[in-house]
């Protein structure tokens, strides 16, 4: 029953051969791994080697190491390594060799996201820039209008000048603008 197709669709092959085979999809002898996984751990590991609890843990096996061979060496019940300690030597050489390269790809790996983080803020800088110079611009051009337009401290300045007037013009007895004088009517003072 699992077999049945749709009826006016073809089956479609399974064997692939039906796509064109991509340059360099094709088998590969040599190991594939994932770039990002290895990358996440030597970061950690990088992160492990730089810490405070890497260096006490590093410290105490050493002292262990030499306290261990030097109380067998005096003793003469067993010689592991004895007074040059050759072969600490050695797995300390072995986990710098392994540790350093772990470390510069950690550093690289953050040199990248770095890189990535400058990029982004130059971009947001390059707009902020822009969107200043912008809102300068629409200021430059609102001060503009504004200078051709009557603001409320001008046309205020401008009525308490007309209302001086207006008041020393009945003052001097001229009466109201306007007024002839004839049938102005008598002022009155309170």
């Amino acid at each position: 029953m699992a077999d049945r197709q749709k009826p006016g669709k073809p089956r479609r092959a399974t064997s692939g051969l039906e796509e064109p085979l991509v340059k360099g999809r094709g088998p590969s002898l040599r190991p594939s791994y994932d770039s990002e996984t290895f990358g996440r751990i030597s970061e950690r590991i990088a992160r492990y080697i730089g810490s405070w609890k890497f260096i006490a843990l590093m410290t105490v096996l050493i002292i262990v190491w030499i306290v261990f061979n030097l109380w067998g060496s005096w003793t003469g019940a067993w010689a592991v390594d004895p007074f040059p300690f050759i072969f600490l030597t050695l797995l300390l050489s072995l986990q710098a060799s392994y540790a350093a390269p772990l470390i510069l790809l950690a550093q690289n790996r953050q040199d990248d996201r770095d890189r990535v983080q400058y990029a982004e803020d130059r971009d947001r800088d390059d707009r902020l820039v822009a969107d200043t110079e912008y809102l300068m611009r629409e200021l430059a051009a609102l001060r503009m209008a504004l200078g051709e337009v009557a603001t409320r401290d001008y046309v205020r300045g401008e009525l308490k000048d007309l209302v001086g007037e207006i008041k020393e013009m009945l003052a001097d007895g001229e009466g109201t603008p306007g007024d002839t004088g004839a049938d102005a009517a008598p002022r009155r003072d309170p």
